[in-house]
């Protein structure tokens, strides 16, 4: 069949087609139905996306890495270009390049030309911005047209993880979806039900949605911030009285769409000229290193890691050897909730908004439905279970229910 469902992530793509009646997520990466969003332009020329493209980047090859790719829509780094060698390359065509990627190699392991697609899109893209919303949409739109396919249509990431959870319920309830993702954070109140999966027309089911641009990345870059870049000058002095060193190295550097602006020629002149007044110049002496290197996205990896590692263990140590002799970092799961708590707080927060909306109490909720890689994080999980104490708390496909529930939209609404 020429439909898809296609789930573009901040942090992971998914991509569903129809196999009888049922969604099935292709294969893109060798055996693995979840590709990173991640494309590593290599110097000669070569483009690799993926899994490859972030070892092609740990494993030294000459390049430029982006991760993140969905986190320019809406914001004004989609308009801007970044430096590939000698040449620069807009962020839409980085990713029209990264999904036309996708779509290509999911029409060779279906064996079908995918034609029409149910897009993902987060409740939000951008807080509080219409107009910069809707840009973010019809951008994607438009790539996606320029990638080939003919019909494109949107559904949000939460209403569509709660048709992948329908299929597996016996009776009608009202659910609370929960899609903490890398870059947002979106919930739905929805009514299911097995009576219901085969409805035309679903509008009258939804009852809330509410998102925050809130994800995974944001809390890597706290965690970041707050353990990491101090060892980098983050927070330390300048020889004149009362000044910091520029924060804005560190921010750029701790968030993975901006890591590519620290390696812009101008940036290099900053820090040295910045190290020779600093208190501190050790510190910038290794700030130095990373942005000469081009390893930011090293750094931030190893955070990142180091979060995932907290999600199952009380603490995870950082290397940091290859910045200078015996350079680490330790962090604990009480660094981790310390620094990002506000965030856990405030997605948690879009809950009593989803209910107000709905015109429900919390009692009033059968089950909550998890998704999304950042639903693993401790106190992410409590602040969310902890708005709605008295539903049953389901896990679903962390990384595969909204790009099944999307496919099985693209079946409803283009399949006969």
């Amino acid at each position: 069949m020429s439909i898809c469902g296609l789930d573009f992530g901040t942090s992971n793509t998914t991509l569903g087609t129809i196999e009888g009646h049922a969604p099935v997520l292709v294969p893109l990466e060798a055996n693995q139905t979840t590709i990173p969003s991640a494309i590593f332009y290599e110097t000669d020329g070569a483009v690799l996306i993926g899994r490859r493209a972030v070892e092609a980047y740990v494993e030294g090859q000459p390049g430029r890495l982006m991760r993140s790719l969905k986190s320019v829509l809406g914001t004004s780094l989609i308009d801007e270009t970044t430096r590939l060698g000698r040449e620069r390359v807009s962020f839409r065509e980085v990713i029209a390049y990264y999904l036309g990627a996708v779509k290509r190699r999911a029409e060779q392991a279906s064996g079908h030309e995918l034609r029409n697609v149910v897009h993902g899109r987060p409740v939000h893209f951008v807080d509080n911005a219409p107009d910069a919303d809707r840009k973010a949409e019809q951008t994607l739109r438009s790539i996606a047209r320029d990638v080939g396919f003919d019909e494109v249509t949107f559904q949000f990431e939460p209403i569509a993880a709660a048709l992948d959870y329908e299929r597996q319920i016996t009776s009608e309830e009202i659910a609370l979806i929960a899609d903490i993702g890398g870059g947002t954070s979106d919930f739905s109140i929805v009514r299911l039900g097995p009576d219901r999966h085969g409805k035309a027309d679903r509008k009258a089911d939804i009852l809330a949605n509410d998102g925050v641009r809130i994800g995974g990345t944001d809390f890597d870059r706290l965690l970041s911030l707050g353990v990491v870049m101090p060892l980098f000058g983050f927070g330390s002095a300048m020889k004149r009285a009362g000044l910091d060193v520029p924060s804005s190295y560190f921010q750029d550097l701790a968030t993975w769409s901006s890591i590519n602006r620290m390696y812009e020629p101008r940036v290099l002149a900053d820090i040295r000229q910045v190290r020779q007044e600093a208190s501190q110049p050790e510190l910038l002496e290794r700030l130095l290193r990373v942005v000469q290197e081009q390893r930011g996205h090293t750094l931030l990896m190893e955070v990142e890691d180091a979060k995932i590692e907290l999600s199952t263990k009380r603490g995870a140590g950082i290397p940091l050897e290859w910045v200078a002799p015996g350079l680490s970092a330790d962090i604990t799961r009480p660094d981790l909730v310390g620094h990002t708590r506000q965030l856990a707080d405030r997605i948690a927060a879009r809950i009593k908004n989803c209910l107000a909306q709905a015109g429900l109490k919390a009692g009033e909720i059968d089950s909550v439905f998890l998704t999304g890689g950042s639903v693993k994080l401790a106190h992410v999980h409590k602040a969310i279970t902890k708005a709605v104490p008295a539903a049953r708390i389901v896990e679903g496909d962390i990384f595969g229910a909204v790009g099944k529930g999307l496919t099985l939209e693209a079946l409803r609404r283009y399949g006969n």
